[in-house]
């Protein structure tokens, strides 16, 4: 075990999987010498050979492409995606080709594509770099959306990701990449996809989140604890399938729940997971669903975003009211 930032603990999970099958093929804008713009791939092309690592020309729809023609032939692409406000570029290759092409094909061709993507806000970057988009892709069935909050998680759900033999989209916060360290380990692993993850124990309120709103839940889930209310934080890790019965049981016990995300109202996975809820436990529910997101509207410029970004204080006075409905 050695104490990593996701960064590092990424690349672990990229290494691990390149060492082990050489049908692993990274690539994308300069992920080869350079290492990537966030250093993800750093060594990788030196230790494993521009075969399997290598750099493409600053197009995204062509390295969509390129992920599917690769699969089609047997290996196991792993592009990046620059930023992820660029994925529109990609979205004929997602929607209309990779997510359906298991059932296109009769079930005799695999799709183990992952894509990675830098995304979310707090960093203060230029417009079209930071959108929250995964909602978009959550909408296309055949699609798995991966959204680790940690450096444990990040590489476990990296190699299981690569490993699938479906398509995952597996985005990295960048206000994660190296705001802290945990224990990894440093042999490979594998965490299961599609399953949630309890983050804290709680009785009194479920916190429903995902990516980088895990630790603010946390931080409100801390304060909240010093005024006697218990909350359990389920961080969903796989937002697309949901993992709904680990949401449901806690639900159950709880009997209140608030649903956090740093997208839009109208975007990222809320509303869906508080359609399940609604559908499935609303009979146990003791107050309304409640809900944190950002307004709606587009992702505003750097000087905006603490402004506009849900945090730790925003879930608190939503679980309040929550509790003291």
């Amino acid at each position: 075990m050695t104490q990593k930032t996701m960064i590092q603990a990424i690349t672990d999970g990229l290494a691990a999987e390149l060492a082990t099958d050489d049908k692993v093929m990274v690539f994308g804008e300069d992920v080869g010498k350079n290492g990537g713009v966030f250093r993800a791939t750093e060594g990788l092309q030196a230790k494993f050979g521009e075969d399997q690592v290598f750099d493409t020309p600053l197009a995204e729809s062509g390295i969509g492409g390129l992920a599917i023609g690769l699969a089609l032939q047997g290996f196991r692409p792993v592009p990046e995606i620059q930023f992820f406000g660029f994925i529109l570029e990609t979205m004929d290759s997602i929607g209309g080709q990779m997510s359906r092409m298991r059932y296109r094909m009769g079930n005799t061709r695999q799709m183990p594509i992952t894509i990675r993507a830098p995304f979310g806000g707090g960093v203060h970057t230029p417009e079209m770099h930071s959108d929250n988009f995964e909602g978009l892709i959550t909408q296309f069935p055949g699609m798995r959306v991966v959204v680790p909050s940690n450096p444990k998680d990040a590489k476990g759900l990296l190699i299981s990701s690569i490993k699938s033999d479906d398509p995952v989209l597996f985005l990295e916060h960048m206000k994660l990449y190296r705001s802290f360290r945990e224990e990894v380990p440093d042999e490979a692993y594998e965490i299961p996809l599609d399953q949630a993850a309890i983050a804290r124990s709680g009785k009194d309120v479920t916190i429903v989140t995902y990516g980088a709103m895990v630790r603010e839940s946390l931080k409100a889930a801390a304060e909240l604890a010093e005024k006697q209310i218990d909350v359990e934080v389920i961080d969903l890790r796989t937002i697309s399938p949901l993992d709904v019965q680990t949401i449901i049981d806690s639900v159950i016990k709880t009997g209140r729940v608030v649903v956090v995300q740093e997208a839009q109202r109208q975007a990222g996975v809320g509303n869906q997971v508080i359609s399940e809820i609604s559908q499935r436990a609303i009979l146990n529910l003791q107050a309304p669903i409640g809900f944190v997101a950002a307004p709606d509207t587009p992702f505003p410029f750097g000087q905006a975003e603490s402004l506009w970004l849900p945090n730790a204080q925003d879930i608190v006075e939503k679980v309040q009211a929550t509790v003291n409905f």
